[in-house]
Formats: structure tokens, sequence, C-alpha cells
């Protein structure tokens, strides 16, 4: 039986975002503290794109009322990269590292991935 609350957001059926940032030096990496009203994919997306994470590593997105939880770096990558396309910019150097990380290894398991035999 729990003896404490769960650190989980509890809320019907919301994904929840978080982001695994890289403050480097001999701080390291660490899941962001973010407040639970702020954790939707907009809000994160926003939230990159302005800079308040110092290197991000790795995105999850959860969702507790129907039990499951995956990693959504490529999706968020790839996403980063067509909203920054629309808005003819840059990629913003705090997360530039992070896109272009995740595009060459998408590049990288699209090379090495068999043709599917009919």
């Amino acid at each position: 039986m729990r003896t404490s609350p769960s650190i989980a957001p509890y809320d019907d059926d919301r994904e929840t975002y978080l982001v695994l940032d890289d403050f480097g030096g001999g701080i390291g990496l660490a899941w962001r503290e973010t407040e639970s009203s702020e954790t939707s994919l907009e809000t994160m997306i926003r939230d990159l794109l302005d800079g308040q994470y110092a290197d991000p590593v790795r995105i999850v997105c959860f969702n507790t009322a129907e039990g499951w939880s995956r990693d959504v770096s490529d999706d968020v990558a790839e996403e980063l990269r067509l909203r920054c396309d629309l808005e003819g910019c840059d990629v913003p150097e705090c997360i530039r590292d992070f896109v272009e990380r995740l595009a060459r290894r998408k590049r990288l398991r699209e090379q090495t991935t068999l043709p599917k035999r009919v």
C-alpha cells in the first residue's frame, strides 16, 4: 500500500511532457522541475524555442490515466525544426545540438533499415 503521495500529476486523460536537461560540468543531467499546468506539448515547445533549457537530451511524454509513457524526442525535434522553417528562422542555438543530433540519428536509422520484401 502506498504511504506517500504520487509524484505523477493526477489529471483525467492528460499528456504530460518532461525534458531531461544537461546542465554540464559537475551538475550533469536532471529532469527539469515544471509546474503541472506547464507540461503540455505547446508549452514545452515554446519553452524550448525561448531558450529555457540548457541542453535538452531527451523528452518523454506520459499519461498516468491511460498508463503509458514514451520517448518523444524525435517527434519534438522534428516539430521544432518545422516551426523554425515555417517562421523562416534558424533553430535557436540553445536547442540546435538536440535537433541536429536527433536528425542525424533519424537519417542513420533510415539508412540502416533494410527494405521490406514483398
